[in-house]
């Protein structure tokens, strides 16, 4: 860890009004290296410059602390987690969440089965597979407390593939890269099908920095009808309307 200047991500973090150990900070640090070790051989991220993977990857993947409480012990689950963000930097920081992170793609799976391996991490879950055949599942239907997505997808897409992992009085955080006003009124029905209602939503920069963020909390009223999620693929095709 000595290696690496930590002083702006620190800065970032007290920013967040998040205080990490040590030893967290050098697990983070050791993903960092991983992450671009194993870029080097499979395309997991178009970041890989340290200060920016400090910046755009775990603080972005942090910032969840703007519009949800993290202090409490919760079952979380990352949908199309990719190379583990936001599911896995916010496993480090909060070692007390149960995190399960889901992903089709099973390179990825492997990356980061590596990375929890090397840091030695407990209670954190893989699953290679499609969000659409798990909710399905009686293990994984509506028993999380808190459903996490930096998908790129329309909302209404989004909360269809979610909404339906998160048991009813729970949540489901969607990060967003846009202003997303629009999205939010033409997911409003959609949401409401699946159960949900639009709790909060955040628009915010990054610390000590230009880059746009949303964040949109969506809590889970009512139990998601079982005609939901639609098969494989037809979420992203036709979204909800």
């Amino acid at each position: 860890m000595d290696a690496y200047d930590t002083e702006q991500f620190q800065k970032d973090l007290n920013l967040l009004d998040l205080q990490l150990t040590n030893e967290q900070i050098g697990q983070f640090i050791r993903y960092y290296e991983m992450l671009a070790e194993w870029n080097g051989f499979m395309n997991l991220t178009g970041i890989t410059d340290y200060e920016e993977v400090l910046k755009k990857h775990f603080i972005d993947s942090l910032s969840l602390v703007r519009i949800f409480d993290v202090s409490g012990k919760c079952n979380v689950i990352d949908v199309g987690t990719g190379a583990g963000f936001p599911g896995l930097a916010l496993k480090i920081a909060f070692p007390w969440m149960e995190m399960t992170l889901l992903d089709s793609l099973n390179k990825r799976i492997r990356f980061l089965n590596a990375v929890i391996d090397e840091l030695q991490l407990k209670g954190v879950y893989t699953l290679h597979g499609r969000a659409e055949d798990y909710a399905r599942s009686e293990k994984y239907r509506e028993r999380f407390d808190l459903c996490v997505s930096r998908a790129v997808a329309h909302l209404a897409t989004l909360s269809e593939y979610c909404l339906p992992f998160v048991r009813v009085g729970g949540h489901f955080v969607s990060y967003k890269s846009d202003k997303v006003h629009e999205e939010l009124e033409d997911s409003k029905k959609a949401i409401f099908l699946l159960g949900g209602s639009i709790d909060r939503h955040e628009e915010f920069v990054l610390p000590d920095s230009d880059i746009f963020r949303s964040l949109i909390c969506i809590v889970k009223k009512n139990p998601t009808s079982d005609q939901f999620p639609r098969k494989a693929g037809t979420p992203t095709k036709d979204p909800l309307k």
